[in-house]
């Protein structure tokens, strides 16, 4: 069923954190609580665009043995489950190259994947993405981030992406984002192309969403769901920690999808 909560919400979680079915609890959290997009991110060694909350998640799923086959399993089980909550795949450059940009998106593809998020593979050198993407009915989401020179903006904003994912300030993911008029002029020049934006980087509360939310296609958090997780996962009490998560989970995405 697809969520009617006021606020359009993409909410990021890292595939098979902190386990494998904690991890479809949360997603099913997450959708209970509101999003309409659901950002899975495929755990990478050196995750540099994210936070010190995003970072660890991604060293405790790769120190498990977490592969990316086993990821594209969990993205398809969240499909099975959620089939009208579209699925972005979110990931760095290495993992889609490496086993070549065209197998990866027709694994994606598979997996029910809608769309792919590589903030690694720039928009005028993606090694053949956005065309694999298009061949395969998917989208490739470029980021684009404040930054970014005029000219180059300029260039992405006239290549008419369908999705540009904004991030709201330079940086890392986690820290806390102040959205002021300078944050607004940006997002409004980067929809000038007709793309639909998703804005996100440190939105961690109702009021930082309710304040975004009109002027973005989608609001992105992620932090914040990943710092419950890390606050409350206990491997000795496992049933109990996954349910005060599910909980929690859903209680945060409520908040920030307004519902």
């Amino acid at each position: 069923m697809k969520p009617t909560s006021p606020i359009r919400l993409m909410a990021h979680l890292v595939a098979g954190f902190p386990d494998y079915e904690t991890g479809l609890l949360i997603a099913d959290s997450l959708v209970k609580g509101g999003a309409h997009f659901l950002e899975v991110q495929f755990a990478f060694t050196d995750p540099s665009a994210d936070g010190p909350a995003i970072q660890t998640a991604n060293a405790l799923v790769l120190s498990k043995g977490f592969t990316t086959a086993r990821a594209f399993e969990f993205v398809a089980a969240i499909h099975e489950r959620h089939p009208d909550i579209p699925v972005f795949v979110m990931t760095y450059a290495s993992l889609v190259y490496t086993p070549q940009v065209k197998h990866f998106v027709a694994e994606a593809k598979a997996a029910g994947v809608a769309g792919l998020i590589i903030p690694d593979l720039p928009f005028d050198h993606d090694e053949g993405l956005t065309e694999a993407c298009k061949a395969n009915g998917m989208v490739n989401i470029p980021v684009v981030v404040p930054s970014m020179s005029e000219e180059r903006l300029a260039q992405i904003i006239e290549m008419k992406f369908p999705y540009l994912y904004t991030a709201l300030r330079a940086g890392i993911t986690g820290q806390k984002t102040v959205i002021d008029q300078n944050t607004l002029d940006f997002i409004r020049r980067v929809s000038e192309g007709g793309a639909k934006v998703l804005g996100g980087f440190g939105i961690g509360s109702g009021e930082q969403s309710k304040t975004l939310a009109p002027h973005v296609y989608s609001v992105i958090a992620g932090s914040a769901f990943i710092n419950i997780v890390h606050e409350l996962f206990d491997e000795t009490h496992l049933e109990e920690s996954r349910k005060k998560i599910a909980q929690a989970i859903e209680a945060k995405a409520r908040e920030l999808s307004g519902g």
